[in-house]
């Protein structure tokens, strides 16, 4: 579930808050190492490395952030100060256009800083239900969130993994899809696509996306573990 993930973030919030930075990048690394990230995640870690002077490795954490959400207004900031502090002022420029346009009226009809502010808090509860394992109420907020901000991949994503929590892998497959349009590369997600097909009666298909997934990414130990479940029912 992702409620755990929520919590070493909670903590590494108040590791932030009491300027320790370094602790807050050794909790928020954990999360990005088990493959848990969302936007929130690599925009913190971006910041608290910019803190600590470490701003190319700042840079690539916004660049992650920016990928799960494109509108991300803080990220953006953040990442057009790092550069200028660089003395890339183009690029700097750039970031902060970027961010000036994502605060246009978005398709909901709210801005852009308080769509994202009203979805972050659809989040948060729908991950209150998930803990509590109301899923079907957590799915339904994470929907609501998504109204707001249909291109936030990290939100989907998660999402999709209480689907397939609650038994529902058509829609997990649906939602996940639309995560890889978006963002193809995301290999948890194309991990998380070939097991809803699998829970879903598509072993074969499957199958075929593990292999992929493993084409990407060599050694990744869930995926192997999921060919190896097949190997054993002789798929």
């Amino acid at each position: 579930m992702a409620a755990p993930t929520e919590r070493v973030l909670a903590r590494a919030r108040d590791r932030f808050a009491v300027q320790d930075y370094y602790g807050t990048v050794h909790l928020l690394e954990d999360i990005v190492a088990g493959g848990r990230a969302f936007a929130d995640v690599h925009h913190l870690l971006g910041v608290s490395l910019s803190l600590l002077g470490q701003r190319e490795r700042a840079l690539v954490e916004f660049e992650r952030a920016l990928e799960l959400n494109p509108r991300y207004l803080e990220a953006l900031i953040h990442q057009g100060l790092v550069l200028y502090e660089m003395g890339r002022e183009t690029e700097a420029e750039d970031s902060f256009r970027r961010a000036s346009a994502s605060v246009a009226p978005s398709s909901n009809g709210f801005p852009a800083p308080i769509a994202s502010q009203l979805a972050n808090q659809h989040a948060e509860l729908a991950e209150a239900y998930a803990e509590a394992g109301a899923l079907d109420r957590a799915v339904e907020q994470y929907e609501r969130a998504l109204e707001l901000g249909p291109t936030f991949v990290d939100l989907r994503y998660r999402m999709a993994r209480l689907l397939l929590e609650s038994g529902r892998s058509l829609e997990a497959r649906e939602a996940l899809q639309e995560v890889l349009r978006i963002r193809p590369n995301f290999v948890d997600a194309c991990a998380a696509l070939g097991l809803a097909h699998y829970l879903s009666g598509d072993a074969l298909g499957a199958r075929d996306i593990w292999r992929g997934c493993l084409s990407r990414r060599p050694e990744n130990a869930r995926v192997e573990a999921y060919l190896a479940m097949l190997g054993r029912t002789g798929t």
